[in-house]
């Protein structure tokens, strides 16, 4: 097995800060727009984005909650692997709300499908946005894109994308590991 280092630890730093950007441009002040980390690896990302757009953009109000869609996947019931449910936290409403999903890598498109299904339990949003730190171009299995991705990969065969949080795994970083 191999690795190779697509992200170091100051490359996803300013990625974060691109991505908050882009998110400030779009959405200006966030009192119509909610950030909602896809559980469980995209939650990481939507906590450390929040980080940033609060304390190094100075936003006060940002409402970030957290979506599971252990339920709502179409192979909840599928195969030996048994599917772990993780919390949904999310205090605030939904309707008519600027929606951004949020997720570490957006590989087939089949959690954002379930992500669509599950938000609807909290109420119509206005719109809903994409944002993913890493999009793996040519493995779509539906049409789903991102609105803001940090980086496209072209990951193919059995490749997979690893994404390394210091929160949880002690340091940053993107890997491409191959069998």
């Amino acid at each position: 097995m191999s690795q190779k280092v697509l992200l170091s630890a100051k490359e996803i730093h300013i990625i974060l800060h691109r991505l908050a950007c882009q998110l400030l441009e779009n959405h200006l002040d966030f009192s119509n727009t909610v950030l909602v980390g896809i559980q469980p690896r995209g939650v990481f990302l939507a906590n450390r984005l929040t980080q940033v757009l609060k304390e190094d953009y100075k936003v006060k109000n940002v409402n970030l909650g957290s979506l599971d869609i252990t339920f709502y996947r179409d192979d909840f019931r599928r195969g030996d692997k048994i599917h772990e449910a993780n919390k949904t936290k999310i205090d605030f409403l939904v309707e008519n709300k600027k929606v951004v999903f949020i997720d570490d890598v957006l590989y087939t498109g089949r959690s954002i499908r379930a992500a669509l299904t599950a938000i609807q339990s909290f109420g119509r949003p206005e719109e809903i946005e994409l944002l993913t730190l890493i999009d793996r171009r040519f493995s779509r299995h539906l049409p789903i894109q991102p609105n803001y991705r940090g980086r496209q990969v072209d990951a193919i065969n059995d490749e997979k994308v690893k994404v390394m949080w210091k929160e949880n795994d002690g340091k940053d970083a993107v890997y491409l590991i191959s069998d």
